[in-house]
């Protein structure tokens, strides 16, 4: 993990760094978490507001079941970028992404970024392909991974609850590793 930290230019100005997310990390993820709008965490897999969803996150970095990039501006973390390993045998070369920016820095190409730099640590841990996970609700996180490559391979019927406890329809979209076009960079190196 030689190419990080790292620091990467952003569409219209302005530069932040990229680094291996780590356990000095939590407080930052928990503060960004926190300053996320409802809206946002009404679809997130797990509640990383909470110190013990965010400490779980670390043990599986440490693991070595995710491998998360976070980018930092001069205030602190503004998006990150994780791939999460499963280790059963017949998806072993499969990760799933999950990619999260701020408010002030979308649009501004950071997830974008974020997410090339995880196709190339995908490469380096040979993953074959990434997955992403939403719901049918989420138009705008589907349009943005569709601009990426992805497409839509299932939807699954009222398979996942929100927050609130409401039944949602999960989208699950699918890009080959090998086949991104936007990579950035050589393969991370491990």
């Amino acid at each position: 993990m030689d190419n990080y930290p790292k620091k990467v230019a952003l569409d219209g100005g302005g530069e932040v760094e990229i680094r291996i997310v780590g356990r000095t990390d939590s407080a930052a993820l928990l503060d960004f978490a926190r300053q996320l709008p409802e809206e946002d965490l009404l679809f997130l897999r797990t509640d990383i507001t909470q110190p013990d969803v965010v400490e779980q996150w670390i043990q599986q970095i440490e693991a070595g079941d995710s491998l998360s990039l976070a980018a930092f501006d001069a205030i602190g973390l503004i998006g990150y970028a994780t791939v999460h390993r499963n280790s059963a045998r017949w998806t072993r070369k499969i990760g799933e992404i999950r990619v999260n920016v701020g408010r002030g820095y979308r649009g501004k190409g950071l997830g974008r970024r974020l997410t090339s730099e995880i196709f190339d640590v995908a490469r380096g841990l040979e993953l074959r392909k990434l997955t992403a996970s939403m719901t049918s609700d989420q138009k705008g996180a589907q349009a943005a991974f569709r601009r990426l490559g992805f497409i839509a391979e299932a939807l699954l019927a009222d398979y996942v609850d929100d927050r609130n406890g409401t039944p949602r329809d999960l989208v699950i979209m699918t890009h080959d590793v090998t086949g991104h076009s936007d990579t950035l960079d050589e393969p991370v190196k491990l």
